[in-house]
């Protein structure tokens, strides 16, 4: 199976799918990662926080922590912070599932309060329109107006070390927001684990899934 994992910035795609991934890679499946923006991004007043580089860095020792190759962690090299969801964005995706016969796509969730996440979430239903397979994550702790209906779950239990292994390599962006980030995911998904009667598990929200 060829699956594609989209996110608007180097750390979504392991934050809301790592384990899953981790799980594709380990049976066998072709997997590939497309993060739409360069990734690195200033303050309010121009201050540095991430360079690019160093996104780009972290962002490929964590696919590699995930069992992905570099040449299948993709990017479209977006502003950050300016993604927006038009044709243009549609078409980009489109042709990377296209181009990798993707039949299982993973995406951001489209009621997501980064405008980033929510732009590429809804570019990929349009784009994915054909895909027999979407599901969608959440890669923060942010609260919407809406609620995440995560009705679709990966067991990753015997991925968990994996996962928080991929965020931790995301070095700059762990020291600038603490060691609760990656605690507060791994709590997320072993509530989720719970609720599935397993150690650990992500939650999705089911788009599509034909069997």
């Amino acid at each position: 199976m060829n699956v594609l994992a989209i996110g608007a910035h180097y750390d979504d795609i392991e934050l809301g799918a790592g384990g899953s991934l981790a799980r594709h890679v380990a049976e066998g499946d072709n997997v590939y990662m497309l993060v739409v923006t360069h990734s690195g991004y200033t303050s309010s007043d121009g201050t540095i926080i991430r360079d690019k580089e160093t996104a780009l860095q972290e962002g490929q020792n964590a696919a590699r922590v995930l069992g992905v190759a570099d040449d299948k962690l993709l990017s479209l090299g977006y502003e950050t912070k300016n993604v927006c969801y038009n044709a243009e964005l549609i078409e980009k995706i489109d042709f990377i599932i296209n181009k990798h016969n993707i039949d299982l796509v993973y995406t951001h969730w489209v009621h997501d309060v980064h405008q980033d996440h929510s732009a590429i979430g809804k570019a990929t239903l349009n784009a994915a329109r054909h895909s027999s397979k979407i599901l969608m994550y959440r890669s923060n702790w942010y609260k919407s107006k809406e609620v995440f209906n995560g009705n679709f779950f990966v067991d990753i239990s015997d991925f968990i070390e994996t996962k928080i292994s991929s965020i931790l390599a995301h070095e700059s962006e762990c020291d600038r927001r603490g060691p609760g980030w990656a605690t507060f995911v791994e709590n997320q998904n072993r509530t989720s684990g719970i609720e599935m009667g397993v150690q650990y598990a992500e939650a999705f929200e089911l788009i599509k899934w034909l069997i």
